[in-house]
């Protein structure tokens, strides 16, 4: 298993995917959004994992101010995304191909 978090070290989810996976003793690398953003191809394979528009916080304040609502192409909210990390879902948790976004113990346990 490949475990990789990303998230932010407020958020209070991430903190929990965290706790999920030490306790379990599973290895995992964190990645602290703030500090490096997914790159293209990371995107792409959570894309294709869980879908572009479960990657977007709605309620992030971020969202409203670049106006999410009214874009309609993936290619621009794909881009949009890589530059605004803080418009995602957290955490994104990844093993390989296979992604969640949001606290989800339940799908992480089919992964053992």
């Amino acid at each position: 298993m490949n475990i990789q978090i990303f998230g932010t070290k407020k958020c209070f989810d991430t903190k929990k995917a965290e706790r999920y996976f030490k306790e379990r003793r599973i290895k995992y690398q964190f990645i602290d959004l703030k500090e490096k953003a997914l790159s293209k191809g990371e995107l792409a394979s959570v894309k294709a994992a869980v879908g572009l528009n479960n990657l977007i916080n709605t309620k992030a304040k971020k969202y409203k101010a670049l106006n999410l609502d009214n874009i309609r192409t993936e290619s621009v909210k794909e881009e949009i995304l890589l530059n605004n990390p803080e418009v995602y879902v957290t955490p994104i948790v990844r093993n390989g191909k296979e992604a969640t976004v949001g606290y989800k113990p339940e799908v992480w346990k089919e992964w053992d």
